[in-house]
């Protein structure tokens, strides 16, 4: 199956540019002591250490990201807030110094307008919300950086969103809501040209869920809108197969390839250059006319 379109859009990321007719990796760089999957991987002695996630996007470029998602607050299961003065803390700094150094589309995990607006002006090209710009701000912040924005889903907070999800139709529901996010933006002078889509998977979703959003990824892809998919070590791989977090490379990797084939445009991934020959291997196949 293959749902690329070669007028998929290309993407101006505060100057540096991405062509989604191809799928673009994007490595995870996460600032945070707790995330899921890397929390405190960038910490010595306890503090982020900025030389060593500097190290960090240097080495996923040379593996072969096109992107990098730099975020200061955890979103897994369970997860609580952190204060604004520390996520700007944790995020602006590294934008900064990435900008200064690597030619790469840095993206800005982030929900918070201030955030959003700082990450800006320190270099970032790309706004990664998993709120979908819902925060009281975030509309008007995002407008006023004039960058691309990806509006994920997620049913209730992290904090809770693991508890009981529930849906008479994941897809429908899924697919309404980013629609009427996309109508949100459009609304506040933010162009459909600027948005990208993530359905958000493990964000309050079962592994029925997850699974049916990836089999009906073209139903979403069907709107024409750049498509963002994370599925890099999740808990429905472990939920699946019993697998630990440092064993789920091989279906992070699997999950990647489907991704693309059902229309993703950007992978979303913590072993950037595993997922890197894993999708290219596919495009390559796909560039034949064998897909």
């Amino acid at each position: 199956m293959d749902s690329s379109s070669s007028s998929a859009p290309v993407l101006d990321c505060a100057g540096r540019l991405l062509d989604t007719s191809r799928p673009i990796i994007m490595g995870v760089i996460n600032t945070t002591p707790d995330s899921f999957a890397d929390g405190g991987t960038l910490y010595l002695g306890g503090q982020l250490d900025m030389d060593l996630a500097l190290r960090r996007a240097h080495e996923m470029v040379a593996q072969g990201a096109g992107v990098l998602d730099v975020g200061g607050e955890s979103t897994r299961p369970g997860a609580d807030e952190v204060t604004l003065d520390l996520e700007m803390q944790r995020v602006v700094p590294l934008v900064e110094r990435i900008s200064a150094e690597l030619d790469v589309v840095i993206s800005v995990d982030t929900s918070a307008p201030e955030v959003m607006a700082a990450a800006a002006s320190a270099g970032a090209g790309l706004i990664n919300d998993v709120r979908a710009l819902s925060r009281p701000g975030a509309l008007q912040a995002a407008a006023a950086t004039s960058l691309p924005v990806c509006l994920m889903h997620m049913q209730g907070e992290p904090a809770t969103m693991q508890a009981a999800p529930d849906y008479a139709d994941v897809v429908g529901e899924v697919e309404a809501y980013l629609l009427q996010r996309v109508a949100a933006c459009e609304a506040q002078g933010i162009p459909r040209e600027r948005l990208l889509l993530d359905p958000g998977f493990g964000f309050g979703k079962s592994v029925a869920h997850n699974l049916r959003l990836l089999r009906e990824l073209p139903r979403l892809a069907q709107h024409g809108l750049p498509l963002m998919v994370g599925l890099s070590r999740k808990s429905l791989i472990g939920k699946l197969l019993g697998r630990e977090m440092t064993q789920r490379l091989p279906a992070s990797l699997s999950l990647a390839v489907m991704a693309a084939e059902r229309g993703a445009s950007i992978i979303r991934t913590h072993d950037v250059a595993e997922t890197a020959d894993a999708v290219a291997m596919w495009v390559a196949m796909r560039e034949t006319g064998e897909l």
